[in-house]
């Protein structure tokens, strides 16, 4: 039995074929490993029954009762959203086996068909979001960690300070005057508050399409749900839109999926939403949700080396300036902005 977590010194791999030895006997066949996205968790496709299986392995133990990624995907599954089947656990070696979707992210597959298949998938993943806001009362009768759990003023604001350090330090080796370090932070705690008491539903958090695959049969799954909470009605959808974009998308088009996205509500009986409040919100939700991943991609980039991220960061940039600039807020966000996208490229 498990008493606390522990952080292993042995390797996931061969924590994975202790779990198979015992499951499976000897003959467990190929173990592959499967390069994640940016996530601290390894990755393995294993043969499982008459066919294949997922197992993500942690750094550390778990208690299966309490563990995130355990919860919320019984939480989803619950409300019928497409996730994975959970087949198996073992918290005392951090394993978690969970059906196999294939290898067929999103992100992938909008790159490869027409520009009219690919709106066709957009709106079913519009959609999607819609019918994880619709489990938020399932949610809260399952006692979910996805309901005790929210992007509060601490959460937000964390997520923004992780985006000063991670960018100007971590990145861009520089530090903020005194001067416009206080002004930076009190312009976003405002943002922080501001979204803090707005009102909350079920989010995935971190809703884009590097976390949704198309299964064998082309039906769209999510996947990396752990970290679900509550939060704004924009959030995972200013995920989904903004996130990992080359170049900042045409301002029509944003509204016209805030549109779809608020009648995607209305179908499915969720309270109605005046459309110029959700724009106020999704753009004050963008300058919070673009800084964080502009934060995420440095830290990426400058602490663990995996530079395909910096390409995002000056297109977040610009996003947010957009935001800053409709809501006609926040001057000196706007002029530290203008600044870092006229410097250098990161590195």
């Amino acid at each position: 039995m498990i008493k606390e977590k522990q952080i292993f010194e042995q390797s996931a791999s061969s924590r994975l074929n202790d779990f198979l030895e015992i499951r499976r006997g000897g003959d467990f066949g190929e173990v592959k490993p499967i390069t994640p996205d940016a996530s601290t968790r390894e990755y393995f496709r294993i043969k499982w029954e008459r066919s294949t299986a997922i197992a993500c392995v942690y750094q550390e133990s778990f208690l299966p009762e309490t563990q995130p990624y355990i919860d919320v995907t019984n939480l989803f599954a619950a409300s019928g959203l497409p996730v994975a089947e959970i087949l198996d656990s073992d918290g005392e070696r951090g394993v978690i086996i969970h059906q196999d979707f294939g290898d067929k992210i999103l992100r992938d597959v909008v790159e490869t068909v027409s520009d009219d298949e690919s709106e066709v998938l957009l709106h079913q993943t519009i959609t999607l979001i819609a019918e994880v806001q619709k489990a938020t009362l399932k949610a809260f009768e399952l006692g979910s960690i996805a309901s005790r759990l929210a992007f509060d003023f601490e959460k937000l604001s964390w997520e923004l300070d992780f985006f000063t350090k991670h960018y100007f330090e971590s990145l861009r080796g520089e530090n903020l005057s005194e001067s416009d370090s206080h002004n930076l932070k009190k312009e976003l705690d405002e943002v922080a508050t501001e979204l803090a008491a707005r009102p909350r539903i079920l989010t995935h958090r971190d809703f884009h399409a590097a976390n949704l695959m198309l299964d064998q049969t082309g039906r769209i799954c999510i996947i990396d749900q752990q970290d679900a909470r509550m939060g704004t009605s924009s959030y995972d959808l200013v995920s989904l839109l903004l996130d990992r974009v080359e170049e900042p998308p045409p301002t029509s088009w944003i509204r016209e999926k805030r549109l779809f996205f608020l009648e995607e509500r209305r179908k499915l009986g969720l309270p109605p939403i005046d459309p110029d409040e959700f724009a106020h919100e999704f753009r004050l939700q963008t300058i919070q949700r673009c800084l964080k991943a502009i934060g995420t991609f440095s830290f990426q980039t400058a602490v663990r080396g995996k530079t395909q991220y910096a390409q995002y960061i000056n297109p977040m940039f610009e996003i947010v300036l957009h935001a800053t600039e409709w809501l006609n807020r926040f001057p000196h966000l706007q002029t530290i902005i203008k600044k870092q996208l006229t410097s250098i490229e990161p590195n």
